[in-house]
């Protein structure tokens, strides 16, 4: 299995270098006057993938910090929804603030509304011992009808956050258009990505929560309270999911619409699963996934009219599925995902 895997990590390194340089040639140089060339590495799509992947990364994350502990999470979709709403409420009731002060607001609400729809599930997993699917499905559930009933559709939210360049950095061709020169919600999922990762496999708590999730008899035995662990993370998994929502809100959008989330939780869960449960794994695949949406939206505006419209929206979805089930066998999930501990005493 590792074998396969370092090859798979060596084709995708080698078609990510093809790429870059694809993407300076068709922007620097003649080959940008090809319509086809352009429509898969001009600047806009770039751009796009980079917007489109920024939820599905940190639904990604949210996924890898709940099932490294041994809870299975289906319902990032219900939580991202959730924060998107409570950001959308939390924005719309400040627009009579300074700007910046009510978009950091309408964040801090996203990750704690996330948070406790993360509390929600863990609880329902852990203490009450539900089916964790079905736990997962009742957020889903819950998140769209709340939303929806309680959504206001006069209300609008003013503003959003805007992009920032990176002095130095934003100057590079090509690179310091799309990686540089984002707003902080984009920064802050990339940042995201490296810390867990650190945290994952360089801490005390990485490694806490990796045998929560492998061996949480083992993990028990030597002092590691394993339920403990499984809330926290699933919990910090959740305002992920909440900051995803509020990103569509507060910087993709700008406004809220009913299940504006559109399966990016399940295409999240498609891309934790397809990066084995890593989080670079899960941001490449997150990528990928986000190029196919910014692809769909070239071809519509490049006009092409041979395929039908809906053909041509049904790209992520399709990939994702061929990319999963193509997958499927050669990752292994936590050991421990999915099932409930018990301490030797029957309690939690």
């Amino acid at each position: 299995m590792n074998r396969t895997l370092r090859a798979t990590s060596y084709v995708a390194i080698a078609l990510m270098l093809v790429f870059v340089v694809m993407a300076f040639l068709v922007n620097l140089t003649p080959l940008g006057e090809n319509t086809w060339l352009r429509v898969f590495f001009s600047v806009s799509a770039l751009n796009f993938t980079l917007r489109a992947s920024v939820p599905l990364i940190l639904g990604a994350l949210c996924g890898i910090l709940c099932e490294r502990t041994g809870i299975i999470n289906i319902g990032i979709e219900g939580m991202m929804l959730a924060g998107a709403f409570a950001a959308f409420v939390a924005k719309t009731s400040t627009n009579h603030w300074p700007l910046m002060s009510s978009l950091l607001f309408g964040v801090a609400i996203a990750l704690a509304v996330g948070g406790l729809m993360g509390l929600l599930h863990a609880t329902f997993s852990i203490r009450y011992r539900m089916d964790q699917i079905i736990s997962g499905t009742v957020l889903i559930i819950l998140a769209g009808g709340v939303s929806a009933y309680l959504f206001d559709r006069n209300a609008v939210a003013q503003g959003k956050f805007g992009a920032i360049a990176i002095p130095g950095l934003s100057q590079i061709p090509v690179l310091g258009e799309v990686l540089f020169t984002n707003p902080p919600l984009t920064y802050t999922a990339l940042i995201l990505v490296v810390v867990i990762h650190i945290a994952l496999f360089y801490t005390r708590w990485g490694l806490r929560s990796r045998a929560c999730g492998e061996h949480p008899r083992a993990a028990d035995t030597v002092g590691v309270n394993v339920n403990r662990f499984r809330y926290m993370n699933t919990v910090l998994g959740g305002m992920l999911a909440g900051l995803a929502g509020g990103f569509l809100v507060l910087e993709a959008v700008g406004q809220f619409q009913e299940g504006m989330t559109a399966g990016r939780g399940f295409i999240s869960l498609a891309a934790m699963i397809f990066g084995n449960w890593m989080p670079f794994g899960a941001m490449g695949a997150a990528v990928l996934f986000g190029y196919t949406q910014a692809l769909q939206n070239e071809l519509l505006l490049a006009g092409v009219t041979t395929v039908p419209r809906q053909f041509v929206s049904m790209i992520p979805y399709v990939v994702t599925i061929i990319a999963v089930s193509g997958f499927v066998g050669r990752v292994r999930p936590p050991a421990a995902e999915g099932k409930v501990y018990e301490t030797e005493g029957g309690s939690e």
